[in-house]
């Protein structure tokens, strides 16, 4: 057996493995609560990826609490949350998101995060760079070529890029750096701003104020230090000690992935379990059970190709049903029917164990339900999710009708038993399409909104439907 030099043996045993949550479609699933109500017998919550970019939001009590940076465990006091070296971190967003929740009543946040010295800071010139991007691609869109990715121009993208060319700062740095390395490293991103965009990027420049930013940064970087933690030394301590319980909150989801997503309409990270490794530090076999959270439809926000969308009346019907606006932006979200060949193709991805159907009640407003079933490209059905996005464009969906249970109300229905026989048909059935148990089922925004089902009956359930 490997022995350390200094240390205890490498081949580690996990007595209580991470149990990880992710998202399975474009976002916006409900990913956050289900972490809330798992995190109520949880010891550490943490993100492992993305930025102020993502948004979870938990009502709780009547009180709706949107979160972007911090675990949304953090809504529960015992719990400990960690910001991973994997995401990029806005710090005045992230004070503010700490100081909001405790003006809400949410007890000693700021004495219960543990920020990672490795996660990289995302600056203001980093979001003057998203949306220069992002009006060069409009403007080339408007010319015939490429097209907008309907980023939420909060930098993540140019962050990560500075983190790739190795030319960022990350949240340890600044205990260690001198004075005039900080104004360095911005004015040399301004200057690159000025010499990558021309007169647009010198006009987006021209009142970038580099001491009044490396002041504020300063001043940030004092408010960090008792936050500022060695994550990667945390988070492994505590899943070796098999003491305490650890949930991994993905943000994002699988199709906005930067390698699986419908690339180049995706975000800068990677949003699957993998992810999860990278962006904490942990290895694979520390990851217990994979949990993919799936909207019982589907959304998403800004331009990219999406199968199964619904047009006209139908899909303005089931926005307004589901309260389909984003969280970080406010944009309406594209909606359309459930892709089971998506799910399968993200279930496949993340090696899901178990799934939660989120937001069933709104399903309620039609008649007939339609399920994506199959991809057909060209005549023959397709396997997988096709990289091309012109031939995921060209893709022609066969759909599966179920009947609705339009005008019966889920909002107050807390057990299996209790959901319409159409609903419990239309669960059962989507279950078997991506061949993995839906063990939790949503039917509201409440925090109490969500019940399990039996993770033995479910796959009991999925077994009887695929015989």
């Amino acid at each position: 057996m490997p022995v350390a030099a200094n240390g205890p043996s490498l081949a580690r045993s996990y007595p209580l493995p991470a149990t990880v949550v992710l998202g399975t479609q474009w976002g916006d699933e409900g990913k956050g609560k289900l972490v809330d109500l798992l995190s109520e017998s949880i010891d550490v919550v943490a993100r492992c990826q993305g930025g102020s970019n993502a948004g979870h939001t938990v009502v709780v009590n009547g009180v709706k609490y949107a979160l972007h940076l911090l675990p949304t465990g953090i809504l529960h006091p015992a719990v400990q949350a960690v910001i991973g070296n994997g995401v990029v971190v806005h710090l005045a967003s992230l004070f503010e998101e700490v100081e909001t929740l405790e003006l809400q009543g949410v007890p000693n946040v700021a004495g219960r995060v543990h920020l990672s010295d490795r996660a990289h800071i995302l600056c203001d010139y980093h979001q003057i760079a998203d949306g220069l991007l992002e009006a060069e691609r409009v403007a080339a869109a408007a010319g015939g070529v490429g097209g907008a990715i309907g980023t939420t121009k909060r930098g993540i993208g140019p962050c990560y890029a500075s983190k790739m060319t190795r030319s960022n700062l990350r949240v340890g740095d600044l205990r260690e750096f001198r004075s005039a390395q900080v104004p360095l490293r911005i004015r040399t991103a301004l200057a690159e701003l000025r010499l990558r965009f021309g007169a647009a990027g010198e006009a987006a420049v021209a009142s970038y104020d580099v001491r009044a930013e490396v002041a504020r940064c300063y001043q940030l970087a004092r408010r960090c230090e008792p936050l500022t933690t060695d994550t990667f030394d945390y988070v492994n301590r505590v899943l070796e000690s098999g003491q305490q319980s650890v949930l991994i909150e993905g943000a994002n989801a699988a199709m906005l992935d930067i390698d699986f997503g419908t690339y180049p309409f995706v975000t800068s990270s990677n949003c699957t379990v993998g992810g999860c490794c990278t962006g904490l530090g942990v290895p694979a076999r520390a990851l217990g059970e994979v949990i993919g959270v799936v909207k019982a439809y589907t959304t998403r926000v800004g331009e990219g190709p999406f199968p199964t969308e619904l047009y006209g009346e139908a899909g303005a019907l089931l926005q307004r049903a589901g309260q389909e606006f984003g969280t970080t932006t406010q944009r309406p979200r594209r909606c359309g029917w459930l892709d089971t060949c998506l799910l399968r193709y993200t279930g496949r991805l993340n090696g899901l164990t178990q799934v939660c159907l989120t937001k069933l009640d709104v399903l309620g407003c039609f008649d007939t339900l339609r399920i994506g079933v199959a991809y057909r490209y060209r005549g023959k059905r397709l396997s997988s999710m096709p990289a091309s996005l012109r031939a995921l464009a060209e893709c022609e969906v066969e759909f599966e009708e179920l009947p609705g249970w339009r005008g019966v109300e889920l909002g107050s229905v807390r057990c299996w038993s209790d959901l319409p026989a159409a609903a419990q048909a239309y669960v059962l059935r989507v279950q078997t399409l991506i061949g993995c148990p839906i063990v939790h089922v949503g039917v509201g925004a409440a925090r109490e909104a969500i019940f399990l089902r039996s993770a033995a009956d479910a796959v009991v359930k999925m077994d009887e439907s695929m015989r």
